[in-house]
């Protein structure tokens, strides 16, 4: 099929282009190598598309929808965007990307290669063509560029070969690209997905998240558009959420299960109704968790795969929860998170904790029974405060603990359960016993970043602290705020707050943040303490993670490095990433920052952010497939060259 037809095809809906999760990931280096390799007759690759049943009328094109059957582009997308941008000189409808990756393409007429317009080079050589100015143009308008040319004196003797390659550009669109059809009513969601991977097993991998929302947006060509204002919404309110996380919801809610194929059936009325059902319980859950647990922004917003659980239990008993009835759910969550519930297999994990929702026999308590079957007990002791950094799993159950419990600020007194107002009073992270008095007495890096060293304060009195240790500044805030260090499970013994006795404080503050874990727990239980008393397996020593972010410096830093990617209309990465064994949920390792799908998903492999981590972090990290850069210059400078390879205006 000619290219100029696929394109009137998208135009008149007779071939819809999905609106695929990954959005538009290609560079100016592949338009430019794509308009290259067709100018020269280069082989480009065919298309896949799947030929189903639309059930409306409304679709993405600028015509009518084609009597009931939309061809939706599996494998393609990149191309025929690029195509469609450049040759009808705008983007197609649906387009999520950064535009500027087809916008200026340029044709030099002697040397017959394409770049992207550049001022300083191209302004005064009128040999330099403008593509997308020759396409609107077409053959008709052929003459006039010829004429032009004609008019420079020192062009005149290569007329006639300058004609020829302008008809020659035109004709790209002339040129013919294979079209594999996937279609009949055996091919459901499942198989079209295996056929696409299959086919394009050297390329980008089309998850069935993908396909369920192309499918959507062919029928409800708004869908995106309206997902990613909600996304926007909670993007505003600290929690950073994806496509794919909403879509699970909102099939949740609708079909009770996780797995997208059950949405194949389907249609726009059903999905918008289940979009706004969806929304509805997740804000109502985050509200919960961030209310009744002050788990309130994404650092320590753990098990995020929970909440479609939770949205689907909500949206059976329609909003309505009774105190006991959320507080127990808020349960489920909490231990969920800290035990990695959701950090292996996610979709065989929802699916199981939806089914044990479902009949007679289904609920909250078969729920509870069933995570801990899976753990072996969901009792809380000491040695589960062991780890170290901020990615470690407990890190989040010390900022519920915080804001939860009567934790008071050591500078001034007040409680840290409300979110506090001014820049210097946001909580940040205080070590306890300060890094560089400990790195001085060599206590090693996992001791001086140990999650029992670490609590929460204002801005304001971490900065007043400084690097003062325990055994100076104690006895100051215990004169001027009785009790504070004890809300904040401090040893009363003056004796541990000695750095030669720094270990034994360690031991000691984990054994007080067990016993307020269990107590809080046991509160959200409302005496239902069976859960938490019932037989555990025998405790098994497990080896706490490598890595992980250890200071705020660290931190903020990268999230700059998020701002800045997210800026360039690139994906963000997750902070603290949980590289977690697929099956057991046990976490391996803590990456810095991480895009295990790549910055530009299927084209670029697994990207990790590794500040001042040891060799072994890096070595597990490259043994996952992930590509390492170690300081935040490294990595700008591999988005700049290899991602977006940015030209000079």
């Amino acid at each position: 099929m000619k290219i100029s037809t696929i394109l009137d095809h998208i135009d008149s809906g007779h071939m819809a282009l999905p609106e695929f999760q990954r959005g538009y990931v290609w560079n100016r280096d592949q338009v430019r190598g794509l308009f290259d390799a067709l100018y020269r007759r280069h082989p480009v690759g065919g298309l896949l598309v799947w030929a189903t049943e639309a059930k409306s009328a409304t679709h993405r094109g600028d015509g009518p929808l084609a009597a009931g059957i939309v061809k939706l582009l599996l494998d393609g997308q990149q191309r025929m965007t690029s195509l469609y941008g450049v040759v009808r000189g705008k983007p197609p409808k649906f387009f999520d990307g950064n535009a500027q990756a087809f916008t200026g393409l340029r044709f030099h007429l002697d040397t017959e290669t394409f770049a992207f317009y550049q001022p300083v080079k191209m302004q005064d050589d009128p040999l330099w063509i403008d593509v997308t100015g020759l396409m609107q143009a077409g053959t008709a308008g052929l003459g006039t560029f010829v004429a032009e040319i004609a008019t420079n004196p020192d062009h005149v003797a290569k007329v006639g070969q300058f004609a020829g390659r302008l008809s020659k550009l035109l004709g790209i669109i002339d040129v013919d690209l294979h079209v594999e059809e996937v279609t009949g009513p055996d091919k459901t969601l499942d198989i079209v997905v295996d056929i696409f991977n299959r086919v394009n097993s050297g390329g980008t991998k089309l998850s069935k998240g993908d396909l369920a929302l192309a499918k959507i947006c062919a029928e409800w060509p708004e869908a995106r558009d309206s997902m990613k204002v909600k996304l926007k919404e909670w993007t505003n309110a600290g929690y950073h959420f994806n496509l794919d996380w909403l879509l699970r919801s909102v099939n949740t809610v609708l079909t009770g299960e996780a797995k997208f194929s059950y949405l194949h059936d389907k249609g726009a009325l059903d999905i918008k109704e289940g979009l706004t059902r969806a929304s509805k319980h997740i804000d109502a859950t985050l509200n919960l968790i961030a209310g009744r647990l002050g788990l309130d922004h994404d650092q320590v917003f753990f098990g995020r795969f929970g909440v479609p659980v939770m949205v689907r239990y909500m949206d059976q008993k329609q909003g309505a929860l009774e105190a006991r009835e959320r507080d127990k759910l808020l349960f489920w969550f909490a231990q969920a998170g800290m035990w990695g519930r959701f950090s292996g297999s996610t979709e065989t994990f929802i699916d199981q904790d939806l089914a044990a929702l479902e009949g007679s026999s289904g609920g909250l308590d078969a729920l509870l029974e069933q995570l801990r079957l899976w753990h072996g007990g969901l009792r809380i002791e000491a040695g589960h405060f062991t780890g170290w950094s901020l990615g470690a799993r407990f890190y989040p159950v010390l900022y519920m603990l915080t804001r939860m419990g009567e934790a008071r600020d050591w500078g001034t007194g007040l409680p840290l359960k409300a979110s506090l107002l001014g820049k210097m009073s946001r909580l940040e992270v205080h070590h306890i016993f300060p890094k560089a008095q400990l790195y001085k007495l060599k206590y090693r890096r996992a001791e001086v970043n140990a999650l029992a060293n670490f609590c929460f304060l204002t801005r304001d009195t971490n900065l007043t602290i400084s690097d003062r240790l325990p055994e100076r500044y104690f006895p100051e805030v215990e004169a001027k705020h009785p009790g504070a260090l004890a809300s904040q499970w401090i040893p009363t013994d003056p004796a541990l707050w000695r750095a030669d006795r720094y270990l034994d404080f360690l031991d000691a503050r984990k054994a007080l943040l067990a016993a307020e874990a269990n107590k809080r727990f046991e509160e959200l239980l409302h005496g239902e303490t069976r859960w938490i008393d019932s037989a555990a397996a025998p405790v098994v020593t497990i080896p706490a993670p490598v890595g992980g972010v250890t200071s705020e410096e660290e931190e903020l830093e990268l999230e700059a490095l998020n701002d800045w990617v997210e800026a360039l209309g690139l994906p963000r990465g997750q902070v603290s990433f949980d590289y977690a064994d697929p099956e057991t949920g046990a976490q391996k390792a803590v990456f810095d920052l991480a895009w295990p799908d790549g910055l530009q998903s299927g084209l670029t492999g697994p990207v990790a952010v590794l500040l001042n981590e040891t060799t072994d972090v890096l070595a597990l990290a490259s043994a996952a497939g992930f590509r390492c850069f170690t300081t935040a210059s490294e990595f700008r400078g591999y988005v700049e060259t290899e991602i977006l390879k940015l030209e000079a205006a």
